[in-house]
């Protein structure tokens, strides 16, 4: 059995990827904004690298169903019809529609994952229903690689307790060492240093407050909802999507 867990995507190359099976997560909003998008309707989300690219492939598909979101140091971006709060991604603006996505963080972190066997995305929003599928992919190939969009190439509170949180889901409920990498036991004993509420790590980890500090202290309260947005999500050719059943 082997279970990793990487802090960032920066560094992160074709070999640590190919043919695995892969969880990204990006709490602190990305993965769950798109966690709301869909459970609210919306048919997909693609993700891009940059606000021209997704100006462009607006664009090129250049229809009503359309809409550009996303946002650059937490700032919705100008022009664009959403920013990346959940909270705006009700099923009265999202439902039916395609959304294209850049984040600063977490759209970097899906784009890094070429190669893969699958990819899911994960948060507090969706975290049974990934964590049963992580829980599913360990026992079935023995292989699970948790990504973390972290903060600026660099490590983030909220992402690596979110990790932890669905590693202790794929072990069910077990904290072992085996098999695990530094990072995924590094991520068990955040999860036993906060506990369970995770809004202690969302709020206190450097993300959470800067959101505060903008004014968005609703959106930390949201992504710290467990369970909020069941949608099982998974990346496939360049879209996020509702998973299909097993």
């Amino acid at each position: 059995m082997t279970l990793d867990v990487v802090f960032t995507p920066h560094g992160l190359g074709p070999t640590e990827v190919a043919g695995r099976t892969i969880f990204v997560v990006d709490v602190l909003r990305a993965t769950t904004a798109m966690c709301a998008a869909l459970a609210h309707g919306a048919r997909a989300i693609i993700p891009v690298a940059s606000s021209e690219e997704a100006v462009r492939l607006g664009q090129t598909l250049g229809n009503d169903d359309v809409l550009l979101a996303g946002e650059r140091n937490c700032v919705p971006i100008p022009g664009f019809a959403l920013g990346n709060s959940p909270i705006e991604m009700t099923e009265a603006v999202v439902k039916g529609k395609v959304l294209i996505v850049t984040t600063t963080n977490g759209t970097k972190a899906l784009l890094a994952t070429q190669g893969a066997r699958a990819v899911y995305i994960a948060a507090a929003a969706n975290h049974s229903l990934a964590g049963a599928r992580a829980r599913e992919v360990l026992e079935q190939e023995g292989d699970l690689l948790i990504v973390c969009a972290g903060r600026e190439s660099a490590f983030s509170l909220d992402d690596a307790y979110c990790a932890g949180r669905l590693a202790v889901e794929a072990l069910g409920g077990r904290f072992t060492r085996r098999g695990l990498n530094d990072a995924a036991v590094a991520s068990l004993d955040i999860v036993r240093r906060y506990g369970e509420r995770w809004i202690r790590p969302l709020s206190w980890s450097r993300s959470g407050v800067d959101l505060i500090r903008l004014g968005l202290a609703d959106d930390v309260r949201d992504a710290a909802r467990p369970d909020a947005y069941p949608v099982l999500a998974h990346y496939h050719e360049r879209r996020v999507t509702v998973a299909p059943q097993a």
